[in-house]
């Protein structure tokens, strides 16, 4: 309708001949859930999003500082950290809290921009209140809308109990926004390997509903990433004992050196009769320049396990940013990881990957030779299911519904007639006609990739039209990954 014009004049008027579009979106903002450092808010879920580690640090604070004690053996003149969890594995073990380095794993291994929900501070990781704590994370989330994935790197180390009932609520928040994906960890007492019981536990604390919205991985992972410490955390024990009032043939450290009050020695018990007696020093400061290096440098070969989401998260980034969403996450090497806590054989990875029971896949990581530390899965937890077996299927239906559904909005209150049917098919099909071009719908023809289908007696009946529905059917041929290579050898007879 032209406007109306009461002043002569020149008017100009812009004609919208171009249909509207549909704009893509993020695909991996994964969004990280656990204990910080600093807690922003007392008793509330704070919720940021961070572009690197130092912006993390600066707005959450740095991992707490590991409480070793260091324990001097006087007959082979070494140190040794006494206290740490008996595990298989030289100079690696689990840190107090996770988050911060789950955060350096993701950015190391290609992510980008994410989000972290603080749930309080990095004390209550472990504890009773945990679980509750994470809970809350979860439910806050649901308030944005821009998070695509859901890690919560702290599960791990949940009882049992905790474990199912955290990652289920993960699961049904997933399914309930319709916008994310849910990566889990196995159980950190996986450190040595499962038994087949432990599979069907960890399978069945999953639930049975949701299972398309996640995927689970295993098993844990040894990084390079180094433990955070401070000298003032670091205990020493057994020590020489001064023989002398002049401390014998070397100088002991003074209070100013340590900048406490108070002696600095602390007996220990009385020695055995023909034994040294020793000391203890409450903090590494305290102790001389030869002692001090040496175990600063012990402790600084310390390296962490962590549960593998984070670096499963930051391949997901990149895989989406250099090959697109619809390219599985798998085949993919893992940056900072020396390799796997359990070599997984390909006998063990038949009983992960393919459940005929539960249908409930775990995707392993595995190492091989000249090839690094793999990703060597790529299926969601409903692993029996034609249409949601691959994650990578699953996450390109997400991406396509949330894209379309925010470009469709313009026709909310629009006239539900031909016009406005035409404009929104012709969205939609140059939208999926532009995937089909990058490779993400299977077909030779765009017709046999994808269809769009709305109008009067197609999609809609009368009855529709009169209660304001405007309905439109899609169906896409999703590509899917080639998980299993079969090559056919036989002898050719000579002719």
């Amino acid at each position: 309708m032209s406007a109306a014009y009461a002043t002569p004049g020149v008017y100009v008027e812009e004609i919208s001949t171009l249909p509207p579009s549909v704009a893509e979106i993020s695909t991996a903002i994964p969004a990280f859930i656990g204990t910080t450092e600093t807690h922003l808010k007392e008793g509330e879920v704070v919720v940021q999003d961070v572009n690197s580690l130092r912006e993390f640090e600066e707005k959450f604070g740095r991992a707490p500082a590991a409480e070793w004690t260091v324990a001097f053996d006087a007959t082979t003149q070494s140190f040794s950290i006494s206290g740490l969890e008996d595990l298989p594995f030289e100079r690696f073990s689990e840190p107090k809290n996770v988050l911060w380095y789950a955060i350096d794993l993701y950015f190391r291994n290609g992510g980008g921009r994410c989000y972290v929900v603080s749930v309080g501070p990095a004390s209550v990781a472990g504890s009773s209140t945990a679980k509750a704590d994470l809970l809350k994370g979860v439910d806050a989330l649901e308030r944005y809308d821009e998070p695509t994935l859901v890690i919560i790197p702290e599960a791990a180390r949940l009882g049992d109990g905790d474990y199912g009932e955290l990652c289920q609520k993960a699961l049904s928040h997933a399914a309930k926004m319709k916008d994310r994906f849910v990566i889990l960890d196995t159980k950190t007492s996986g450190l040595r390997g499962f038994t087949t019981a432990d599979l069907e536990a960890i399978r069945g604390a999953l639930g049975a509903t949701n299972l398309d919205r996640g995927a689970i991985f295993y098993p844990h992972l040894l990084t390079t990433l180094g433990h955070r410490f401070t000298e003032d955390k670091i205990q020493i024990t057994g020590l020489p004992a001064p023989s002398g009032p002049s401390g014998g043939g070397s100088a002991q450290p003074t209070n100013a050196a340590s900048g406490g009050s108070g002696d600095i020695l602390s007996p220990a018990p009385p020695a055995a009769t023909g034994q040294a007696a020793t000391v203890t020093l409450a903090s590494l400061a305290q102790t001389q320049t030869s002692h001090h290096n040496q175990i600063k440098k012990l402790l600084g070969e310390q390296r962490v396990i962590l549960p593998p989401s984070a670096a499963i998260a930051g391949v997901i980034a990149s895989v989406d940013r250099d090959r697109g969403v619809w390219k599985a996450p798998a085949n993919v090497s893992l940056q900072a990881v020396v390799g796997p806590t359990v070599q997984v054989t390909d006998d063990q990875q038949g009983l992960l990957n393919i459940d005929p029971t539960t249908g409930k896949s775990i995707n392993a990581i595995r190492a091989f030779a000249g090839k690094g530390t793999l990703v060597w899965g790529a299926r969601t937890l409903a692993g029996n299911d034609n249409e949601w077996r691959y994650i990578s299927v699953r996450r390109l239906f997400i991406t396509i519904e949330e894209a379309v559904k925010k470009a469709t909005a313009f026709a909310v209150f629009e006239a539900n007639d031909t016009s406005t049917w035409l404009k929104v098919k012709g969205m939609i099909d140059s939208y999926l006609y532009t995937l089909w071009e990058k490779g993400a719908l299977r077909g030779t023809k765009a017709e046999d990739a994808y269809f769009v289908n709305v109008g009067l007696n197609k999609t809609m009946t009368q009855d529709d039209i009169l209660n304001g529905r405007l309905i439109v059917e899609i169906g896409l041929a999703a590509v899917r990954p080639a998980e299993f290579i079969i090559l056919r050898f036989s002898h050719k007879l000579a002719q």
